[in-house]
């Protein structure tokens, strides 16, 4: 069964998001591994309407800090006692347009774990990158500056999402060999930084513009576990559609 992590971004209100919810929860699988990442005002009604299924409830980011004097942010423990169990952290739009770094991605990491909650670790590169033939160098860097101080048993709870930048929200997406080359960098790292096990039992995504369309050939690609999906989650009949494909 592969693992589908569906990101709403800035999307959905609560009263958008009960909507969805009675839609979607009455058509996917039981079996379906799925988790929500909601907007922070949409977690409450995600959690009350999916108690007692299958669907986990995660949230799109966390604060760098544990608690304090930090106006407008969401501690790991605030999201723990909601309800949530999974967090994304490292998502290429929080590295640009929110200037998060290595070190703050490294923080917010230790903070989730600390707090049990399960960590999405978005990894990717451009297409400038990309094109001058710099991917290993650059996930090689992510993951190690983000994974850095993490004992191997702390693996567990982590699972990477290869999401390039170039094929976020662009409509494009990698070909089921540059997904394969991408996935085999980031197990190499694992490997190397960790162990040969580590490597071969870490949960590996893929996210960049997935649609029922193009999901099974991507999902195809050796080594991948399942998709970080973002602008297709939206629409409740297409994920479910994507879910059944996958």
């Amino acid at each position: 069964m592969k693992k589908i992590v569906a990101n709403f971004k800035m999307n959905q209100t609560p009263t958008d998001t009960k909507k969805y919810l009675m839609t979607f929860l009455s058509r996917v699988s039981e079996d379906a591994d799925v988790t929500l990442c909601l907007p922070f005002t949409s977690i409450a009604e995600g959690v009350y309407l999916t108690r007692g299924g299958n669907v986990k409830i995660g949230a799109q980011n966390l604060s760098d800090e544990e608690k304090g004097s930090f106006t407008g942010e969401i501690s790991g423990a605030m999201l723990k006692d909601a309800g949530v169990s999974e967090v994304i952290v490292g998502h290429n739009e929080r590295r640009a347009k929110f200037k998060e770094n290595s070190k703050i991605i490294n923080k917010k990491i230790k903070i989730a774990l600390k707090n049990r909650l399960k960590v999405i670790l978005c990894v990717g590169e451009s297409l400038a990158q990309r094109n001058t033939l710099k991917t290993f160098e650059v996930l090689k860097e992510q993951l190690e500056e983000a994974l850095k101080g993490l004992y191997q048993n702390e693996l567990d709870r982590i699972v990477i999402a290869y999401e390039p930048i170039w094929a976020t929200g662009t409509g494009k997406h990698a070909t089921q060999k540059e997904v394969e080359e991408a996935v085999k960098i980031i197990r190499k790292v694992i490997s190397e930084d960790f162990s040969a096990a580590a490597a071969e039992n870490i949960c590996v995504l893929y996210g960049g513009s997935i649609t029922q369309k193009n999901c099974k050939a991507v999902m195809n690609a050796k080594g991948i576990n399942g998709a970080l999906i973002g602008a297709a989650s939206c629409d409740p009949l297409e994920l479910v559609k994507i879910i059944n494909i996958i």
